[in-house]
């Protein structure tokens, strides 16, 4: 059974291939589309990433710098370092109801120098579109068990965000040899460079 999670919240997950799904519903107004862009990066123990590589998002789906086109005709089924994004969705118009991203996680393919995996949701032209969390509908981001499709954990960001543009979601993390997950929860006014510049 799934539980809504809440900032600071831990759980210990207990397996090695995870799903990240991000969701939201389309705009039905006039105006531009909400754009929700779902990334990662996975970071060193000094809280970087210590590969340009290791920053997963739509133009880097599976760490061989891969967009969607390119993962498609390589036949990329998975993540060069255990993690690979799904594909960008640009309006959250292809989900009927399920999630528009995704990124999926082996853990057991991680690199040792991984400690943690920071995910982000970032709305595209936010500055340009005049768009904040606050004006989307039905978001949200789920962890969730990739073998069995069973929701482990959800949260929903239009709860707790209504200015901001930028959000650190949550990490996955070592501890004491097994991988945790914890709700962070932070909002920004940015956009996806403000991450950039902070972990790389």
């Amino acid at each position: 059974m799934a539980i809504d999670i809440r900032k600071g919240q831990r759980v210990g997950l207990g397996l090695s291939k995870v799903g990240i799904g991000l969701g939201w519903d389309p705009n039905e107004g006039s105006g531009f589309d909400f754009d929700l862009d779902a990334s990662a990066f996975m970071l060193g123990a000094n809280k970087k990433l210590p590969k340009d590589e290791y920053f997963i998002f739509y133009n880097n789906l599976c760490g061989r710098g891969h967009s969607g086109d390119e993962c498609q005709k390589n036949r990329c089924t998975d993540g060069l370092f255990g993690l690979r994004h799904t594909g960008d969705d640009p309006d959250g118009k292809s989900s009927d109801g399920n999630d528009d991203e995704a990124l999926l996680a082996d853990l057991s393919k991680v690199p040792a120098e991984v400690t943690e995996i920071i995910f982000c949701v970032t709305i595209h032209d936010y500055e340009i579109r005049k768009q904040n969390f606050g004006q989307v509908r039905n978001s949200y981001i789920r962890v969730y068990n990739i073998q069995t499709g069973e929701e482990i954990m959800k949260y929903e960001l239009d709860e707790d965000f209504s200015v901001e543009t930028a959000v650190e979601f949550g990490r996955l993390y070592k501890r004491n040899g097994e991988w945790r997950f914890e709700a962070m929860g932070v909002g920004y006014k940015g956009g996806l460079q403000y991450f950039v510049d902070k972990y790389a």
